[in-house]
This record gives C-alpha cells, sequence and structure tokens, in this order.
C-alpha cells in the first residue's frame, strides 16, 4: 500500500494470474482520508495491452473509489513469466465541485509550484494452478478407471478457470457501475446546492406572477 499525502493506493502491484486467450482483470483501491477533492490520472507503458476503466477520476474527500485495469487477451505467453509493462498513478488537489470529465493533462503539469504525486505500479504475472493428474503405473486391470479420473479433474480444472473469469468481470461491471453513481450522486447534489441558492428568486417570480393575475382579475370585475 502506498500511503501518499493525498491518495492511499493498493496494491503496488498489479497481479494478473496469466492465461492465454482471455481477458484478465485487476483492481485499484484509492483512498481519499484528506479533506480535500483529489483528481486522479492512470497511464501506462503499453496502452494497447491494457485497458484502464475509470483512467481519470475525482475522489471526494474521506471516501474511496476503484479502477479496473483489463489486460487483453493475449496469444503468447513470454518464456520467462515476465513482464515489463508498469502503471504511473497522478493525483493532484482539484477545486471542490470539478467533474471527471473537466479533468485535463494540464492539471497534472508540474508548473508553478503545482504538487503532483506520482506513484508507479509494477505488472506482474502469475501462473495459473494446475489439476493434478493421477501417477501412471503401467497396464494393467486399474488403467481405465484412472484414465477416467484424469479427464475428470481436467475439466473440472477448467470449469473452476471459467468460473473465476466470469466472476471477475461481474466484479469489474460492479465497480464500473458503483464509481459511476458516486460521480452521479455528486452531480445530483451540487444541482441540488444551486437549486437552493436560487430558490428566492424562483419564488419571487411565481408570487408576482399571482398577483399580476390577481390585479387582471380585478381590473376586469371593475
Amino acid at each position: 500500500m502506498s500511503s501518499g499525502e493525498l491518495l492511499k493506493i493498493e496494491p503496488l502491484e498489479l497481479k494478473f494470474p496469466f492465461e492465454l486467450k482471455k481477458q484478465i482483470y485487476c483492481s485499484i483501491h484509492l483512498s481519499n482520508n484528506t479533506e480535500e477533492h483529489v483528481a486522479f490520472k492512470v497511464k501506462t507503458t503499453n496502452p494497447k495491452k491494457y485497458c484502464v476503466r475509470p483512467n481519470t477520476g475525482i475522489v471526494s474527500p474521506r471516501s474511496t473509489s476503484d479502477v479496473i485495469v483489463t489486460m487483453q487477451a493475449q496469444k503468447e505467453a513470454p518464456s520467462d513469466m515476465q513482464c515489463k509493462d508498469k502503471f504511473l498513478l497522478q493525483s493532484v488537489v482539484a477545486t471542490p465541485g470539478v467533474a471527471a470529465k473537466d479533468i485535463t493533462q494540464e492539471m497534472f503539469n508540474k508548473e508553478d509550484g503545482r504538487v503532483v504525486d506520482e506513484c508507479k505500479l509494477k505488472v506482474i504475472y502469475l501462473p495459473t494452478a494446475q489439476p493434478p493428474f493421477p501417477v501412471a503405473e503401467g497396464s494393467e486391470e486399474g488403467s481405465p478407471p484412472k484414465e477416467s479420473m484424469k479427464d475428470n479433474g481436467h475439466e473440472n480444472g477448467s470449469e473452476a478457470k471459467s468460473v473465476i473469469s466470469r466472476l471477475m468481470a461481474e466484479k469489474a461491471a460492479a465497480l464500473q457501475q458503483s464509481n459511476k453513481l458516486r460521480q452521479e450522486l455528486e452531480l445530483v447534489k451540487r444541482d441540488m446546492t444551486r437549486s437552493r441558492r436560487g430558490g428566492v428568486s424562483f419564488i419571487l417570480v411565481v408570487v408576482v406572477g399571482l398577483l399580476g393575475i390577481l390585479l387582471g382579475y380585478i381590473l376586469k370585475k371593475s
């Protein structure tokens, strides 16, 4: 876990259970324990290989946010299972009320004494667990059942991998929806604040309108 001045980031190593021809997901948890609105931006050395959602955003004071990193399906595995890809997460104090769509690259430029926190994240490939197979003992009367057990073990392993991939995809979708709802809630709060500020003028317009109608009715009667 990184404990920067603005955001706490967990984890610092993005671990992907490597599997060929399948998308793999990993999440980054951001915690804002300050009283400031914090804008963040995520960069990677290999943007064609990874999809980051959201790659920019706002973390409100005393709140959290999650970023989902998706590694695209790979056709080949590295011979040594080592990965040189890296991510950079930048964070900076934002003006209260700013929305994620208002974030620009200029906000993260280190100019005019602006403080920009930076945290580098490494990528690690994890080998997928292989199902155990019984040891062959040569040709004897018990051989066919042993082959059947091996087939079942392989099928169970494949089914477990499929379930894990599906659960990770559902988790990624849920986190994205949570972030979207959090941002929409912030917009609603700002709209309500603006409405309360303009409430007096709106009521005044309504009262003036009613008085005009009443006056017109009285003049018409007279």
